[in-house]
């Protein structure tokens, strides 16, 4: 069963606008994804100059990414604070979102990580179309990382 909006604004740190997602559609332990419709609206918080670059989409993958954390805490725990440490291996296949007809699909896949840090692969589409793809590390709880730690997220 999908989780809606309700859902994400009660489970993320993104309220009001700032909350991009429409609703999770499908998740499991390695996996999250989510729809959105927000990319086509004027008042959409990450809009510049009368529009929506594509590099927004890593922001909708990362909400994706918090969903998952927040469903993988389950009911009766927290999810931890989590950042965003770097993102790499990142193709563009468009310029902007905002004139993108259809919603957006996204997908994070945890591709690694331990008790602090998380490796995920994501991908921003829209009607088979995939818009843009890359990586994203996240740390969890970031005060207990040390130096060494971060310098192997590069």
């Amino acid at each position: 069963m999908p989780l809606d909006h309700a859902w994400l604004l009660a489970h993320l740190p993104h309220q009001g606008s700032m909350c991009l997602l429409d609703a999770v559609t499908d998740w499991d332990d390695q996996r999250i994804r989510c729809t959105a419709s927000s990319h086509r609206e004027a008042d959409n918080p990450l809009r510049a100059h009368d529009r929506l670059g594509a590099a927004c989409g890593i922001e909708y993958a990362a909400q994706a990414m918090a969903a998952h954390g927040a469903l993988l805490a389950g009911a009766d725990g927290a999810p931890r604070a989590g950042y965003l440490a770097s993102v790499r291996s990142v193709e563009l296949q468009v310029a902007r979102l905002d004139d993108i007809a259809a919603d957006l699909e996204i997908e994070a896949e945890r591709l690694s990580g331990d008790g602090n840090t998380i490796l995920y692969g994501f991908r921003v589409s829209a009607a088979d179309r995939e818009l843009l793809s890359g990586r994203a590390a996240v740390i969890l709880d970031a005060a207990v990382l040390d130096a060494d730690k971060l310098g192997n997220l590069k």
